[in-house]
């Protein structure tokens, strides 16, 4: 029973750390905001939130590399206090305006401290509940989803209101207050005892051989195999499509609105995108915890195939769609989708690769994280300085909406050529 308890409880504090991280998804938050106030263009404010996600997928995929050897402990406190000093050196760049200092803190350091973090919770998870582990790493994921919604609802906004308006005391005491909530969670993410296993669960005869992975490979085999790569296409894709909607989702739902109503003044604006992005952060957390469990039952290929075709769908209608209703309802789902191959991923490498390479195969596959952080919102934010609201109406978002229509279409493809192993 004490056992049974101990693992709900870490699992509890893995899931409030990651709603912690999961806040630089609510990038978008600041992205119209960081341009006016400091006259960049989109693609240079965009390039922080790029560098963010992109130093993730390698600190992850490095993180992934040492979990072994250093434990899920030190791992989780280096990551957070990396995290908390982005923040402070973002506010010190804001301060003299300076765009190299701002990709270094919040990009680099922010980010590979994201990476390093994120890895621990999920492969801790995979070792605690080898029972459920759709379930818990889905569970677990879903808090970094959230992390937008406490960001654009309860904290940015709160700050912004009692500091007048400073992002740069905003930004310096977001990275404060992350120091003091990540350091102490961190201290408590740390794997099972040796040999331990949930009551009443048989350790499957697939898992148990002595090869590194049910096939006795080893972790470099694995990583150059055909499924691994396949995984990290169709990984990438998903995260492309999805990225380029979380890192602009306010602007564009801006420029919607502005459109369907012009009465509307810039404060409006800007309630109305930081709603969406609450919003559409619970689907993100939600759709991390609901296709994990999906994919228990009927499978993680089947799942990322319904995720990858019904997204193109979505993405369809959005092309053509001026209603900023029917515009949130769409996004929604996307984000859905979207969290819902973070759920998915994880379960996937345990099924295909095994336990004991899950933490440094799942680490690299995060490195389409990286890619996709950068190609998604690069791309969507050059379409953007393109085809300006004011003189290309409607433009910029249907080419961006176009665009990850291709990459849906692309990883739709590859799904079919992956075998699946139904546990």
């Amino acid at each position: 029973m004490v056992k049974t308890f101990n693992r709900w409880l870490i699992a509890v504090i893995c899931t409030l750390l990651m709603v912690n991280l999961g806040t630089v998804y609510a990038w978008s938050f600041f992205q119209k905001p960081l341009s006016d106030a400091y006259f960049w263009s989109n693609s240079q404010v965009a390039w922080a939130f790029s560098l963010a996600i992109c130093f993730l997928g390698l600190a992850a995929a490095a993180g992934g590399m040492l979990l072994p050897k250093t434990g899920p402990t030190i791992l989780a406190l280096l990551g957070g206090m990396l995290f908390g000093c982005g923040y402070l050196l973002a506010a010190q760049a804001l301060r003299i305006h300076s765009l190299p200092l701002l990709y270094a803190g919040y990009g680099v350091i922010g980010g590979t401290g994201l990476g390093l973090s994120y890895v621990t919770p999920v492969a801790t998870m995979a070792r605690w509940f080898p029972d459920r582990k759709g379930f818990a790493t889905g569970m677990v994921v879903m808090g970094f989803g959230f992390g937008a919604l406490l960001m654009s609802k309860v904290l940015a906004p709160l700050l912004l209101a009692r500091l007048g308006g400073d992002m740069v005391r905003v930004f310096a005491v977001m990275g404060m207050l992350f120091l003091l909530l990540i350091i102490p969670a961190a201290a408590f993410v740390r794997n099972p005892p040796a040999g331990w296993m949930p009551s009443g669960y048989i350790l499957p005869m697939a898992s148990a051989g002595s090869g590194p992975d049910e096939h006795g490979r080893g972790t470099r085999a694995c990583l150059i195999s055909r499924e691994f790569a396949l995984l990290w296409v169709i990984f990438f894709c998903n995260i492309t499509a999805g990225i380029a909607i979380i890192g602009f989702q306010s602007p564009l739902f801006q420029d919607i609105w502005s459109k369907a109503d012009p009465a509307l003044g810039k404060e409006a604006l800007a309630r109305y995108g930081a709603t969406l992005i609450a919003v559409s952060s619970i689907f993100n957390g939600i759709g991390r915890f609901l296709w994990g469990g999906i994919s228990d039952r009927i499978g993680r290929r089947e799942t990322f195939r319904i995720i990858l075709g019904t997204q193109l769908l979505a993405f369809i209608l959005l092309t053509y769609t001026d209603n900023p209703w029917l515009f949130a309802l769409l996004v929604c789902y996307i984000l859905l989708c979207y969290g819902g191959g973070f759920g998915t991923m994880p379960s996937f490498v345990l099924d295909l690769f095994g336990s004991k390479v899950m933490p440094a195969v799942y680490g690299t596959i995060l490195t389409a994280w990286s890619a996709a952080g950068i190609a998604g919102p690069q791309l969507v934010a050059l379409i953007k300085d393109r085809y300006p609201a004011g003189l290309y109406p409607g433009r910029a978002s249907f080419y961006s909406f176009a665009l990850a229509c291709g990459f849906l279409l692309i990883g739709l493809i590859f799904s079919f050529l992956l075998k699946s192993r139904r546990q």
